[in-house]
């Protein structure tokens, strides 16, 4: 019987934490952890990207619109797309990335 590969956990913002759960170069699941307070910084890539929040509260931020998202909430990026979040109580977001996120898979530089 084969293992799953295991991905380390990265700290991309702080109170951040990052950890990819499955990949294949068409799509990529990613578990995003939040401390209170903490901010995913406003950013864009070509990827589409789908949000959902499976625990917290967040205020999301999607082409200069704000969005309140609590547990079984989900939104979609389209790729170019500027977007961000706060979150307002702690929790994890999982998002789906297609095509993968490969710069996710390179460990962060020290």
């Amino acid at each position: 019987m084969m293992s799953l590969p295991v991905f380390p956990a990265a700290h991309p913002d702080p109170g951040v934490t990052r950890r990819v759960l499955a990949h294949s170069p068409e799509l990529m699941v990613v578990s995003f952890r939040f401390e209170a307070g903490a901010e995913g910084k406003l950013h864009s890539h070509p990827h589409v990207q789908s949000t959902f929040v499976a625990s917290g509260r967040f205020e999301f931020f999607r082409d200069g619109i704000a969005y309140e998202l609590k547990p079984g909430d989900s939104l979609v990026i389209p790729g170019g797309v500027e977007h961000g979040c706060r979150c307002l109580d702690a929790g994890e977001l999982i998002d789906n990335f297609t095509p993968s996120r490969d710069d996710f898979l390179v460990p962060a530089a020290t």
